[in-house]
């Protein structure tokens, strides 16, 4: 029988699919709430956007590149390819 526990595991074998704090990602949840509020002018909003995007991609290589999981760092990897293309389409 195929066990897939690996993946969502750390080397100490603890389940770690969050953390917390995690200040990058609090930035981003942060920007996207105020973002949603429209409480801001469109100039505003779109700096807010920019960090936003900024703190989602500093989470990401975060991840990837200190994931405590395979399945962590994958979705690190995933995130940052979304936002790479978004940035720079």
């Amino acid at each position: 029988m195929l066990t897939i526990g690996w993946w969502v595991r750390d080397q100490n074998g603890g389940l770690t699919l969050a953390q917390w704090p995690n200040p990058a990602l609090a930035v981003w949840l942060v920007a996207v709430v105020v973002g949603w509020t429209g409480v801001l002018g469109a100039a505003r909003i779109a700096t807010l956007s920019g960090v936003g995007q900024g703190a989602l991609i500093v989470w990401a290589l975060d991840e990837l590149v200190r994931g405590t999981s395979p399945v962590r760092r994958f979705l690190g990897a995933l995130v940052l390819a979304g936002q790479l293309v978004r940035l720079f389409a």
